[in-house]
């Protein structure tokens, strides 16, 4: 009820009173019930901001106008994701996917959205297929949902579905072809934030093959003077995995945002592949504790707690 009465609130501050019953969204109920984790709990919704419930009744509205504009519906579909409510933003791709069949940005953020609720082979044939769409269209930035500190874009279209389609591969713990697809995405170039945020996942993945020296050379690129917009935690387990800081220099790591549980599984990952799998594991145990359930680092530890080997 409460979530419903925000929406009313949200529709009236926007001047939008005549459309209410159309951008009524009860993120609990509507667009495909719960979301398992890994080892089939359910997730807690956590529940959205009343930024995010503005901004999506703002992207409902101007998709009513022009339903056929497909930034529009791509709009759409990431600000309902921003809510929590990913079975919908899922709902929505796929109708777009219906209406526009030749266009990647809808398979890019569809699989996205599969990997956060913990569908990997979904995710899996939705970017192979951005993949394939993408071959010859130019180089595209990719607005951000999110802007950072100095609302610069930083990621590409088609550096997303490479990273997003390494992040899956991964988590299938299918490590040649995650590796392929993060390389794929750093040889995109780009800012400094794109070569520590691939880098990061490349060093760990050669790490978990046993390839310790190529994994020292995948960071030859990577120094404590990047440029780095949004990308700091990342940037962080680089530089100590350079051994240019130490673990007591990072930034506090639990799961309880998105950064920090980048920064708790990429520690989790470091003790575990230096021989101290105690404190991998009590790593691994924080970060599933935390509220943070779609971060990547999160999913991850999930998947690594799930087996025996850990």
């Amino acid at each position: 009820m409460q979530i419903i009465t925000r929406h009313l609130l949200t529709l009236f501050l926007l001047g939008h009173c005549s459309i209410l019953m159309a951008v009524e969204i009860n993120s609990d109920q509507e667009g495909g019930g719960d979301i398992l984790s890994v080892t089939g709990e359910i997730l807690t919704p956590i529940e959205p901001s009343d930024l995010s419930l503005a901004n999506l009744a703002a992207a409902r509205v101007a998709f009513q106008k022009n339903p056929q504009d497909p930034d529009l519906n791509i709009w759409l579909g990431r600000r309902m994701a921003y809510t929590g409510n990913y079975h919908e933003a899922i709902k929505i791709f796929s109708d777009g996917i219906k209406k526009y069949p030749n266009d990647p940005r809808f398979y890019r953020h569809r699989g996205h959205r599969y990997i956060s609720i913990r569908q990997f082979d979904q995710a899996i044939e939705d970017l192979t297929k951005a993949t394939t769409l993408m071959e010859n269209l130019p180089i595209e930035i990719e607005p951000d949902g999110l802007p950072n500190s100095q609302n610069i874009p930083l990621t590409t279209t088609q550096g997303n579905v490479w990273y997003h389609l390494g992040l899956a591969y991964y988590l299938k713990q299918d490590w040649p072809n995650a590796l392929n697809a993060f390389r794929n995405g750093y040889n995109l170039g780009g800012n400094d934030d794109n070569l520590v945020s691939t880098g990061h996942w490349i060093y760990m993945i050669l790490r978990l093959m046993g390839k310790e020296n190529e994994a020292d050379l995948a960071l030859k690129d990577i120094n404590v003077e990047m440029n780095i917009i949004e990308n700091m935690s990342y940037h962080q387990l680089c530089l100590l995995y350079k051994a240019e800081i130490k673990v007591n220099e990072m930034m506090t790591a639990d799961g309880d945002s998105p950064s920090s549980a980048a920064v708790a599984y990429g520690l989790a990952n470091y003790f575990y592949y230096n021989g101290d799998k105690s404190r991998s594991n009590k790593l691994l145990q924080s970060i599933i504790a935390g509220r943070s359930w779609s971060a990547f680092g999160f999913i991850a530890a999930e998947v690594d707690l799930a087996n025996n080997d850990r």
